[in-house]
């Protein structure tokens, strides 16, 4: 598992009893979130953007109003924005869909977008550029990690390895480290995911149909099924 720890544990716990049962979870995170340190002024903003649970909790620590309501990209986002606090509903899975979302019902604004160093999707930029008022601001860092010794020791195996890629950076980080000769399965959250693990040697690439952690369970559930009768054996993950 190549997320940070706490959202892998979410993951893993949330896939079948029987996939758990199947693979040996190796638990790797490639990227780690970093708070920076600052201060936000929303005294003026009327709303909130979140497109990441990492927004949510920079949100949280940085003590911003909970009468604000959240506009979220995917289910987890928005649990994560309702469980601390918020009034936040889901306007998309991705975010184009929250783009053509807000830019169709135009909330009250000006909204804040909380976000990391590296984003993709040109959220607040697209929304001005559509004469909504949105303030954008990097409220936490996604500093890249080697893979752990474990990760390394299981490359170099024979058992197959099933990774799990969720965002194109983690993907292109995955990629660049990877020099293990183990059977190799991927499965990626999307079509942008995938694109920098074509360089590798992997015996399959599933790609999620939907980016969402639903339809990524159900995308390793099926490479956990495929390995096992390929390999006869048990998988890592």
């Amino acid at each position: 598992m190549t997320r940070p720890r706490a959202a892998s544990e979410r993951f893993v716990a949330q896939l079948p009893t029987r996939v758990r049962s199947r693979v040996q979870v190796i638990y790797s995170p490639i990227l780690e979130i970093r708070p920076l340190p600052m201060q936000v002024d929303a005294s003026r903003v009327r709303g909130l953007i979140f497109t990441s649970a990492n927004g949510v909790n920079a949100a949280v620590s940085l003590g911003l109003a909970r009468d604000l309501p959240a506009f979220c990209v995917g289910p987890a986002t928005t649990g994560t924005a309702k469980g601390s606090g918020w009034d936040a509903q889901m306007v998309g899975a991705t975010a184009e869909e929250l783009v053509a979302y807000l830019l169709k019902h135009r909330p009250e604004s000006p909204l804040l977008h909380l976000r990391g160093e590296h984003s993709r999707g040109n959220v607040a930029e697209r929304l001005i550029e559509s004469g909504l008022s949105v303030q954008e601001k990097a409220v936490y860092q996604q500093c890249l990690l080697p893979l752990t010794p474990e990760a390394i020791a299981a490359a170099d195996g024979e058992t197959p390895v099933i990774a799990p890629l969720f965002s194109p950076r983690t993907a292109r980080q995955f990629a660049d480290i990877w020099t293990g000769s183990a059977p190799l399965w991927l499965a990626a959250i999307s079509d942008a995911t995938a694109e920098p693990l074509y360089s590798l040697d992997y015996a399959r690439l599933k790609i999620a149909r939907e980016p969402t952690p639903k339809k990524m369970r159900k995308a390793v559930k099926k490479l956990v099924k495929h390995a096992m009768r390929v390999e006869g054996g048990e998988a890592t993950d």
